[in-house]
């Protein structure tokens, strides 16, 4: 039997959730509100103690659309909620679309509004209008039912491996980050404490990156800077990003750390000369104290990070200020076993990064993998009726 081309309103409803002002949101109450925040993860939760209509509650088994920024399918895994505006429940005609055939339609139509919306697009958005007059493929029930206890079964094989992949993951991120917090935690014999204000210092200061000495400089900021690392992605010269505010000038001895979102761990040891946003912190190591690299590896620790974390205050662009960052305490071993760590650690995370990218890259593979499949079955490919009627 031909497949048929249908508008999505053919076969189902599209029902939108209410919409909140923020008193409406509360901390507790009878009614969970799922918002798209919470449509793939389980934190931040508001509740409502409001009786609505009943098409404003969706249960388990329902079958829901994220429809704006973090956008898709999803049958709902859990129990009774208030969904949110910006997610559709979708009320399906049994006798034209059976709902997991749908769901795994959605979830591959995503794919294309993206690449409709364009490659540099960070923030999907499809108006109710437009998501009800797309066109799509549907074959017979029992052929969509064919098609879904096929992607049943790819999909087990490949979430279980993509499990496996995630695991191994997170055990090569750890290998690095135990051994990291087995140095920084201890304290041996001989160890002298100081006082971060001890063992380096900011010399630098800001210069107008338009003067001829400065505009050819390399430019290192906090959004060149890869999360716990050390890595710089995209760096250009003043001249190539136009620069006109201030900025720190840094030679190759010193360490960058970023003060902005201390959690975001971002640090490096650029190794060249050249400019750094006022936003971060350009550190000199004091000769005899304190190695460059150890320096690094210290501003990495979790103990420094839970550190600056708890010190940097506003909400809503924490940052770490200087008088509070060279309060913090630490004791150090001479220069010479600093440098064995660093070896240590250097091949280390030299290992755990090579093992990350490694597992990564399996999960991007099963994740092209699984995309692929979804095309193979809504071109047709995965059954033997193949033809889809206009």
């Amino acid at each position: 039997m031909a497949w048929e081309n249908r508008k999505l309103s053919d076969v189902c409803r599209l029902i939108n959730g209410r919409a909140y002002k923020k008193h409406e949101m509360l901390s507790e109450g009878p009614y969970p509100l799922l918002r798209v925040g919470n449509f793939f993860t389980n934190r931040g939760w508001y509740y409502s103690d409001m009786e609505l209509d009943p098409d404003k509650y969706c249960d388990y088994g329902d079958l829901l659309y994220a429809w704006s920024a973090s956008f898709g399918p999803k049958i709902w895994d859990s129990g009774k909620v208030i969904y949110h505006y910006h997610i559709w429940k979708i009320e399906i005609d049994e006798e034209l679309v059976d709902k997991n055939y749908l769901y795994y339609l959605l979830d591959w139509d995503k794919e294309l509004i993206k690449s409709e919306q364009g490659a540099g697009t960070t923030m999907v958005h499809i108006t109710k209008g437009s998501m009800e007059n797309r066109i799509l493929p549907f074959p017979s029930l029992e052929e969509q039912k064919r098609i879904v206890a096929i992607l049943d079964q790819a999909f087990v094989d490949i979430d279980q491996a993509r499990a496996t992949a995630e695991t191994n993951l997170k055990n090569a991120r750890e290998l690095f980050d135990s051994y990291l917090e087995q140095v920084f935690s201890q304290k041996h014999e001989g160890w002298v404490q100081y006082t971060m204000t001890d063992i380096c210092e900011i010399t630098s200061k800001l210069v107008d990156p338009r003067e001829s000495q400065y505009i050819d400089l390399p430019h290192v900021g906090a959004g060149n800077m890869i999360s716990g690392t050390g890595e710089l992605i995209d760096v250009k010269t003043a001249r190539e990003e136009e620069l006109i505010s201030g900025k720190f000038v840094f030679d190759n001895s010193m360490v960058l750390y970023s003060k902005i979102r201390p959690y975001l761990m971002k640090v490096c040891v650029p190794g060249f000369d050249g400019l750094c946003s006022a936003d971060v912190y350009p550190l000199s190591p004091v000769k005899g104290i304190v190695d460059k690299h150890y320096l690094y590896f210290l501003l990495l620790s979790k103990n420094f990070t839970d550190y600056a974390i708890l010190g940097s205050g506003r909400a809503g662009m924490p940052k770490v200020n200087r008088d509070y960052l060279f309060k913090y305490k630490i004791s150090l071993p001479n220069i010479e076993e600093q440098k064995k760590y660093v070896d240590k650690l250097e091949q280390i995370s030299y290992q755990s990064q090579l093992l990350e990218k490694l597992y990564s890259s399996k999960i991007d593979k099963l994740d092209e993998l699984k995309k692929s499949i979804l095309h193979k079955a809504f071109t047709g490919e995965l059954t033997k009726s193949k033809g889809i009627a206009a």
